[in-house]
This record gives structure tokens, sequence and C-alpha cells, in this order.
């Protein structure tokens, strides 16, 4: 594991482009697309998600990339298309976003652990350590959620309307990463990233 309290000595390049390469997704087109939003700035800390959607019959392929620089947060999403009206031959969409790091004002880790009273226990097992399901959730203030109910008091016989009564939360991007579909691999990928980003928007 990297060590986050010496950030400035680690470049993470190489190894994105390499998990990049090893997904095998459009690798040239994601790497061209993540070095405009990069703009040649150090990458800290990575993490890369590669899941399949369902159309019907058809299978496409969806890779989102959070990359970490010293100054801001990258976002990347790659899709495939099938031929349409427009564009006769199957084609790729890309986009960037690039986040300075202090406009990041939330960074919210849910996770799901397996065997919890073998938790301590199995630090050796990948699986146990790395937990069974983990949703990242980051926040920046371009999305907000809003989630409303009514409003009830205490009396169990009122009838009267008191309104809505809800939340306001940062959810701007969500990635749900679980051993079932990433592997344990991708539980830790996803963990020392978000260790990471901690860390950098604490300072």
């Amino acid at each position: 594991m990297r060590d986050l309290n010496t950030p400035e000595l680690v470049d993470a390049s190489e190894d994105l482009r390499d998990a990049i390469d090893r997904c095998g997704y459009y690798p040239d087109v994601v790497t061209d697309s993540l070095e405009v939003a990069i703009a040649g700035e150090p990458i800290r800390a990575y993490m890369l998600q590669h899941e399949p959607t369902f159309d019907r019959d058809e299978v496409r392929r969806h890779i989102t990339i959070l990359a970490l620089t010293p100054s801001r947060l990258i976002v990347g999403h790659t899709d495939e298309h099938a031929a349409d009206e427009v564009i006769r031959t199957p084609y790729a969409s890309t986009s960037t976003e690039a986040i300075p790091l202090q406009r990041v004002n939330a960074v919210v880790v849910n996770r799901v652990v397996p065997n919890p009273a073998g938790y301590g226990a199995g630090k050796a097992d990948p699986a146990i350590a790395g937990g069974g399901e983990v949703v990242l959730t980051i926040g920046w203030g371009m999305v907000n959620r809003i989630d409303l109910e009514p409003a009830v008091c205490a009396d169990p016989n009122c009838e009267a309307d008191h309104g809505y009564t809800g939340s306001v939360a940062a959810d701007d991007i969500s990635l749900r990463i679980s051993s079932a579909a990433d592997g344990p691999a991708g539980i830790q990928q996803v963990l020392e990233f978000a260790k990471a980003l901690s860390f950098a928007t604490s300072r």
C-alpha cells in the first residue's frame, strides 16, 4: 500500500495506464480522454470500474475512472454505442470532469462486511479484510439528492397536513464495488482510493 503521508513522492500514472490496458476497453481512447483532463499532473491514486450493461439482446460496456492529482479529482466515463442513424458504425463516447480538491465536500464510504465476528482474525483473507461490498459516494456540489417523505406528528389520530420532511445529500458520483462482481482486489482498490481522497481533502 502506498504511503499516504508522503503523497508528493507518488506518481501512479504508469500503473493507471497498465490497469487501462489490462481492462482492454478501448485503452487508447480512454487514455487520451483522461490525458486532456489530467494535463500532465502526477497521479496520486486511482480506481477503475469496468461494468457491462444489458440493452435487450446487446451487451454494452462502460468504464469509470477516478484519478487523484495533487490539486484535482478527475472523473472519466467512457461508453460504447451501437450504430445509429447519425453514426453508421459502432462508436464510443467519453467525458471527463476535473474538480478542484477544495470543492470536494463529501467522501462517503458504505461497507458491507461478511462474517463480522471473524473480521479481526481474518485480516489475511482479502475478502474479509476488504468487505463484501463498498459504495463510494463523492460530492462536490454539482448534484444534490433530495429525499422527501410526508411529515407526521406523534398523535396517531391526527389528520392534519403536516407537509413534508426530508434531507439533502451531495451525490455527484456513487460507485458500487462488490467482491462478487469486482473481486477482493476491486474492494481493496476502492478503499485505498477513498483513503487517499479523504487524506487529500483534509489538508
